[in-house]
């Protein structure tokens, strides 16, 4: 929805000033519970359900409580959406581009390879038009969304070797979630879908020759640089996530739209804090692996062009098939073109030479 109807329908200045919307405290007590898609180590994107959860019992003066439970404590991670859409829990926090099996138009919701950035996506959800799309989309799998967390151009992944030409990606074993997998495929290498909890077992063993998760924070975290000490960027095929609510159907209908507005608010609150906690924590933890010996490496100008044109070639291949896929893409295509014309202009000449004068 457009930000400033948001706004209105949650109350929200109100709202922010009593800690509660005036005819909460006429309704019903609810109880719901969320499954996430992440274990409870990784507390920045785990965070993010809790973040909502806190805010919703707080501006309903304590009468809609969420539980929220980690991956594996009712449904394995990759199976958030679907406990969620047949009513097993009331909803879930998980990203949408887990479920492309079902559908590739899951990707937009999260990210797709060299699509839009977080502050792009934010733009293209609340204002245009993207909010609308999407939640066309996911009603017809029983659910309503919510965009509820971004963690900002990913990192490129680790890899037990070195990486530098197309040959090297032949054959190779990456976890990889969501349309990242189907790109690295067309490159000859072999995409495994694995929960973040299962990640580095699966590394350490050898199952797996390289793992992509999020970013410095949660990759110190869990582990992966004590298997693999090659660190990729950028994460093209990641270059702002959205992490998501997803809201079983006929249970968001029963809520009050007070509740209703007080999950859009806190859902709202977890998707530019979870921005800003990464954004912090990111750099210190970057200082941390490189001291352990991890070596940066960037994905070189061979790889990457080689994966933008697979890229390209599935959206086209995939739209001329899947009208769902087709809908969301174009508006996506285009407004992704108009935004980057401004971000040219604004962003990147001062990026640039800022990266190249404050060391």
């Amino acid at each position: 929805m457009e930000r400033r109807k948001f706004l209105q329908h949650a109350g929200m200045a109100g709202i922010l000033a009593t800690g509660a919307a005036p005819a909460v405290h006429a309704q019903q007590a609810v109880r719901w519970r969320l499954t996430s898609s992440f274990p409870k180590s990784l507390d920045t994107i785990y965070g993010g359900a809790e973040v909502m959860a806190n805010r919703v019992k707080a501006l309903t003066g304590g009468k809609f409580e969420i539980q929220v439970f980690a991956a594996g404590e009712i449904a394995p991670g990759l199976q958030a959406l679907d406990v969620t859409q047949n009513g097993t829990v009331e909803c879930c926090h998980t990203c949408s581009y887990y479920y492309v099996g079902k559908d590739k138009a899951f990707g937009f919701g999260t990210s797709v390879p060299f699509g839009m950035n977080f502050r792009q996506l934010n733009a293209w959800f609340y204002y245009g038009g993207g909010d609308k799309l999407l939640q066309e989309f996911y009603n017809g799998y029983n659910v309503h969304h919510l965009l509820g967390g971004n963690t900002g151009t990913q990192m490129g992944g680790w890899f037990r070797k070195e990486i530098n030409t197309l040959a090297d990606v032949k054959g190779l074993k990456m976890r990889i979630a969501g349309l990242g997998g189907a790109v690295f495929s067309a490159l000859g290498a072999v995409p495994q879908q694995i929960a973040g909890s299962d990640i580095y077992p699966a590394l350490e063993k050898g199952t797996i020759d390289a793992a992509e998760w999020v970013g410095p924070y949660d990759d110190e975290k869990l582990g992966f640089y004590k298997v693999a000490k090659n660190y990729y960027f950028p994460g093209w095929w990641e270059p702002g996530p959205g992490i998501n609510f997803f809201i079983n159907k006929d249970a968001w209908a029963k809520l009050p739209k007070e509740y209703q507005a007080a999950m859009e608010a806190g859902a709202y609150e977890a998707n530019v804090t979870m921005m800003a906690e990464y954004d912090h924590k990111n750099p210190t933890a970057l200082v941390k692996l490189v001291q352990n010996g991890v070596k940066l490496k960037k994905y070189s100008a061979e790889i990457i062009k080689a994966a933008y044109d697979a890229a390209v070639q599935l959206y086209a291949d995939e739209s001329a098939k899947n009208p769902a896929f087709k809908k969301i893409y174009e508006p996506y295509l285009k407004y992704q073109k108009m935004t980057n014309q401004w971000f040219a202009v604004a962003e990147l000449g001062m990026d640039t030479f800022l990266q190249q004068h404050i060391k």
